[in-house]
Order: C-alpha cells, then sequence, then structure tokens
C-alpha cells in the first residue's frame, strides 16, 4: 500500500514505495473547448462567442467558464493524493488574456502558474498555450512553429495551430514539452488525415531536432491529436507506440493507449469514443531506475460532475454548448495527465 507522509497543495510530495521515498510531478493536457473573450476580435472567426453572436456570450458565461476550468486544473493530481500540475499544456483558448484571466483564478492563483503563449494563424484565433510553476520548472527556451499545409485542390495555405516547444529545467532536469492542436477532422475523418499526417511529420520533427544536441533528452509531446492512438498519424509518422514490447530504437512511448484499448475516451462523437488528447514520451522517459524522473503512470480525469447525468447525451463530456443551447458544463474533452516519480 501506498501511503503519504505529506500532503502538500504542490506538485512535489513525498511517499514511500517498498521503503524508498519519492518526488512526484505532475504534468497534464486539457482542451479548454472554445475559451473565448467576448470582443468581437477584427479578421478572428469569433462572433458566435459575443453578447450577439448565436451563443449569446457574455460577461457572466465567460468568468463561469474561467471558473470552471480552473477548478479543474486545480484537482488534477488530487485523487493521487498530490497537487496542482506542476506543467500544464493547454488549447481551444482565444489569446494571452484569457489564460490571464484563468491562472488568476482564485482556484489557481496561489500556484503562481506563468505562461508561455503565441498567437497561432488559425482562422478562429484558438491557440495552443502552456502554463507551470516556476518553483518546479524554469524555461530556458521556447518556441512557436509553424504547420504549413495546403488544401490539395485549390492549393491555398490551411492555416492551423502553431506547435509549441518549451525547453527547461524540471526540479533540476533538463525537460522539453511540445503542445499540440493537431487539425480537426472536418470533412471527414480519411479526407482530412493527410493533414494531420503533416502535423505528425512536424512533431516527429521536433523531437529529432531535440535529440540531435542530446540523443537522451527527455521529452513529453502532449496535445489534442484529433486522431487516436492508433492511427497512423500517431503511430507511423510520429512513432508513438502503445506497447512498451513493440518499441524500437527512435520509437515513442504513447502513455494513454491502454485507457484507449480498454474502451476510455477524452471525447464522444455519436455514440462512439475517441481518446484524442493524449501524452506521449521518449524511451529516456521509461525504465525502474527511478534516480531521476521517469515515468510511473498516465490517467484520464472524469469526474461525475463532468459528465452529462441523463438524457440522449448520458455518459458524454458535460460540454458548456450543445449546439447553440448554453448549458454550462466544462470542455467537451475531459483531461489527462501524467505522473513522474524520482527518488529523493
Amino acid at each position: 500500500m501506498i501511503k503519504f507522509l505529506l500532503t502538500l497543495v504542490v506538485v512535489i510530495s513525498f511517499l514511500p514505495v517498498q521503503a524508498q521515498t519519492y518526488k512526484a510531478g505532475i504534468i497534464a493536457f486539457y482542451n479548454l473547448e472554445n475559451l473565448f473573450d467576448t470582443i468581437d476580435t477584427p479578421d478572428v472567426r469569433d462572433t458566435e462567442f459575443t453578447p450577439l453572436g448565436d451563443k449569446k456570450w457574455d460577461g457572466d458565461r465567460y468568468w463561469a467558464k474561467i471558473g470552471k476550468m480552473a477548478e479543474v486544473i486545480s484537482e488534477l493530481g488530487a485523487e493521487k493524493g498530490l497537487g496542482a500540475p506542476a506543467v500544464v499544456g493547454m488549447c481551444e483558448m482565444e489569446n494571452r488574456d484569457v489564460i490571464e484571466d484563468l491562472v488568476n483564478d482564485p482556484k489557481l492563483k496561489p500556484f503562481n502558474y506563468q505562461i508561455v503563449h503565441y498567437d497561432s494563424p488559425d482562422r478562429r484565433g484558438v491557440d495552443v498555450c502552456l502554463i507551470y510553476q516556476p518553483r518546479f520548472f524554469q524555461v530556458t527556451n521556447s518556441k512557436s512553429i509553424p504547420l504549413y499545409i495546403h488544401d490539395k485542390n485549390s492549393g491555398d495555405r490551411i492555416f492551423t495551430r502553431d506547435q509549441l516547444m518549451v525547453s527547461g529545467v524540471f526540479d533540476g532536469e533538463p525537460m522539453h514539452f511540445i503542445v499540440n492542436h493537431w487539425p480537426s477532422r472536418y470533412g471527414g475523418e480519411a479526407r482530412s488525415a493527410p493533414l494531420r499526417n503533416e502535423a505528425a511529420k512536424l512533431s516527429r520533427s521536433i523531437v529529432d531536432s531535440i535529440q540531435a544536441v542530446d540523443e537522451w533528452a527527455k521529452v513529453i509531446l502532449m496535445g489534442d491529436l484529433n486522431d487516436d492512438p492508433i492511427n497512423e498519424s500517431v503511430e507511423l509518422y510520429l512513432k508513438g507506440i502503445g506497447k512498451k514490447s513493440k518499441m524500437r530504437d527512435g520509437d515513442m512511448y504513447n502513455t494513454m493507449y491502454k485507457h484507449y484499448k480498454n474502451g476510455i475516451g477524452t471525447l464522444a462523437y455519436r455514440d462512439k469514443w475517441n481518446l484524442f488528447d493524449q501524452v506521449i514520451i521518449t524511451e529516456s522517459l521509461l525504465g525502474k531506475d527511478f534516480s531521476t524522473y521517469k515515468f510511473k503512470s498516465s490517467h484520464i480525469y472524469n469526474k461525475p460532475k463532468m459528465i452529462v447525468p441523463e438524457g440522449r447525451y448520458k455518459g458524454y463530456p458535460l460540454r458548456t454548448y450543445v449546439g447553440n443551447r448554453y448549458q454550462g458544463g466544462y470542455s467537451d474533452h475531459f483531461p489527462v495527465y501524467i505522473v513522474l516519480l524520482k527518488e529523493l
């Protein structure tokens, strides 16, 4: 049995496992589902998320959404006896201002989350970002890397989210994070698959560039990939493998694969569960030598309050809107997180 000696509202906690004491770190990812402000921004397709738009998006609904997102993030890791995550990758937020509002919510403010964010060229104006507790992670470098993809018929560029790379020191160890929101399945899964394959190639090239400098660099790739762990974008192009026994040199380990194979997802559509929200790690984070941080476990955070209790969508994530009908939920995605352990 694991018994916690000390419970802190921080990410570093202490626990004895077979007479050994460990530090535990939480790394999370959350799709915030359309966290827009209420302002109609020029050249951005955000009109529906304004007071005069179809969704009647106003200040009361905005601040309720902020509160719910902050609530969930503050709770990640609590079910394991740990505190709020050290690092959280996020997607589907409109700009830095809404992230500032989020991290300054009373539920998150005590953790002093800092922000890494760049504006993406996405037509809807949604971005990816990373927030972190500076007492556990110190950023040394960050970069927003554009994805250049084009419509196969017109040749026009398809503007989508950039990929965010953040490097730094995690509790004394060099570590790298890549935050993603790959192109959607709009127009159909098969028709849009080449776009996600290109996104996967870009992600793989970022990992390769990090490993070219340090072969055993610890890299954590996270995001809403808009594909499941078994799709070719993940397995073939990113080389994210779900079974350690099948990994070859250069492969990464998909920490969410086992959940998918067990029928557990992070979003539901037309009575089918998908697991688009994934955390994929390099081999350097695997193994039983916990003298440095290593992967211990992965989790989907899907508490009852975040689930539709009845009706047509019973069991689905309780989202903010169904169409234009406001239901005041959380997100259409459940967040995911992993636990890293290190011996003291």
